[in-house]
C-alpha cells in the first residue's frame, strides 16, 4: 500500500522473531516462500526504490524466480519498461514491470492476473527501509503461485504481475492496463497481493466484494478450505480506512476488469524501517499464500460462471 500508517517499537519486532514457528504448509515449498522473501526484503535490495540499482537487482532476482517457477515471458524478455511522467521533480523517468505467464489447458486466451508490486521506499538517511510486508511478501508468493500453478495446469491462463512504482501512484498497474501483453478484453480478473504477510490474528482481509459482489461467492468458496480467516472489509467509503483505492487493483478497477485486494492490517509496521524479514508471522504468511492458491482454484474453476454474473 502506498499510504501512510502507525509506529511501532524494535523490542515487538524481537518478540515477534523469537516467537516464529516452523512454515507448515501441504500446497506449496514453504522454506523456500520464505527464502524468496528474505532475499527481497534484504538490504542488498536497497529497499528497492522505482529507479535504483536496488529495483534493478530486485527485478533480475524476480525474473529468474518466474523462469526457475515454470512463468514463461511474453516474448523474449520479463521485463516490461514504461514512463513515468514525473514533471521536473527529480523523480524516476521510467519504470519496469516484471511479467510471467502460466498458459491454461482449456481457455488459453482467457486471462486471471495475479499481481503484486515489488517497489519499497530505498533508503532514507542511510537506513535501508526494507519493506518485508510491503511488499516483498506479496511478490515472493509469485512465484509459489507460479510453481503450483506449473506442475497443476489452470484451465484459463494465469498472468503473474510483479509491478514497479506503486508506491508513487499505482503507476506500474496502470501502465499495464494502458498497454497490457494481451488483449485487454481477454483479462477477466486481477488477484492483488499487497502486504499479506504479517498478521497475528490469522486474518486475511479481502476488499472488493462490496462494489462487486458477484465476485464474493466464489471467495466464500475457498474460505472453506482455507487455514487463515478470510475476512471482508476495508471497503466501505464512509471510512477512513477504505482500502478501494489502495493498491494495484485498484487501477484494473478503473479499466472495468473486476479485481479483489487481499492484505492484513499491518499498521504499525508499514513505511517503517522495522518492516523486516526477522518481524514477519512466517507460520500464517504460508498459510495466506497456500489460501491465495485456493482462490486461485476456484475462480479459475468457475470462469465460465463468474463471467455471466461479472458486469463488463
Amino acid at each position: 500500500m502506498h499510504f501512510i500508517r502507525g509506529l511501532t517499537g524494535i523490542a515487538l519486532a524481537v518478540l515477534i522473531a523469537a516467537a516464529q514457528e516452523a512454515p507448515k504448509g501441504s500446497l506449496i515449498d514453504g522454506n523456500r516462500l520464505l527464502a524468496d522473501l528474505q532475499v527481497l526484503s534484504g538490504d542488498a535490495m536497497q529497499g528497492r526504490r522505482t529507479g535504483t540499482p536496488g529495483a534493478e537487482k530486485a527485478r533480475a532476482f524476480i525474473a529468474d524466480r518466474f523462469k526457475a517457477s515454470g512463468a514463461a515471458p511474453f516474448g523474449a524478455l520479463y521485463e516490461h519498461t514504461f514512463t513515468i511522467a514525473r514533471g521536473g521533480n527529480g523523480g524516476p523517468d521510467r519504470g519496469v514491470n516484471v511479467i510471467g505467464r502460466i498458459d491454461g489447458t482449456s481457455q488459453t486466451r482467457r486471462y486471471i492476473v495475479v499481481s503484486a508490486h515489488y517497489d519499497h521506499l530505498g533508503t532514507r538517511n542511510g537506513v535501508v527501509f526494507n519493506g518485508a510486508d510491503d511488499n516483498a511478501s506479496g511478490t515472493a508468493a509469485l512465484f509459489a503461485i507460479a510453481k503450483y500453478f506449473s506442475t497443476h495446469a489452470p484451465r484459463n491462463s494465469l498472468i503473474l504481475a510483479a509491478f514497479d512504482a506503486e508506491e508513487i501512484g499505482l503507476r506500474g498497474s496502470q501502465a499495464f492496463v494502458t498497454q497490457p501483453p494481451v488483449d485487454l478484453r481477454s483479462i477477466s480478473l486481477n488477484l492483488n497481493l499487497d502486504m499479506i504477510g504479517r498478521e497475528a490474528d490469522s486474518r486475511l482481509f479481502v476488499v472488493g466484494t462490496a462494489l462487486q459482489p458477484f465476485l464474493r461467492p466464489y471467495v466464500e468458496a475457498a474460505a472453506k478450505k482455507s487455514s487463515v480467516r478470510l475476512v471482508f472489509g476495508h471497503e466501505d467509503p464512509t471510512r477512513s480506512e477504505d482500502w478501494t483505492r489502495d493498491s494495484d487493483h485498484y487501477s484494473f478497477m478503473q479499466a472495468k476488469i473486476p479485481a479483489l485486494y487481499f492484505g492484513v492490517e499491518d499498521f504499525d509496521q508499514h513505511h517503517k524501517a522495522t518492516d523486516d524479514y526477522e518481524t514477519m508471522t512466517h507460520d500464517f504468511y504460508v498459510r495466506a499464500v497456500e489460501t491465495l492458491v485456493r482462490v486461485i482454484e476456484e475462480f479459475d474453476a468457475n470462469l465460465d460462471a463468474f463471467q455471466t454474473r461479472a458486469p463488463r
